[in-house]
């Protein structure tokens, strides 16, 4: 039984993080490139206001650091539930 609330514990875990990368993904993307951009109006990146350069470079850097942050942190969480390969 201890073995069903292990697997449990871990795809809770697994899922969490998934959640709150999306919600990462989603605000630097959609909500900076899209919905914030008025309010970003003034604020100048590279020649840019930020909510555009977040629409074109910035949510892809986000991306990027997603994906590896996402790798580093399953690692973790392989370890500490004894499932990693």
């Amino acid at each position: 039984m201890a073995d069903k609330s292990s697997s449990n514990a871990y795809w809770k875990a697994n899922i969490r993080i998934i959640q709150i990368s999306l919600v990462i993904w989603f605000v630097c993307s959609f909500g900076m490139g899209i919905i914030l951009r008025p309010m970003l109006k003034g604020i100048n990146v590279g020649g840019a206001d930020l909510g555009f350069w977040m629409a074109q470079n910035g949510s892809i850097y986000v991306f990027l650091v997603l994906i590896f942050g996402y790798a580093i942190v399953m690692n973790r969480l392989d370890r500490a539930h004894g499932v990693e390969e």
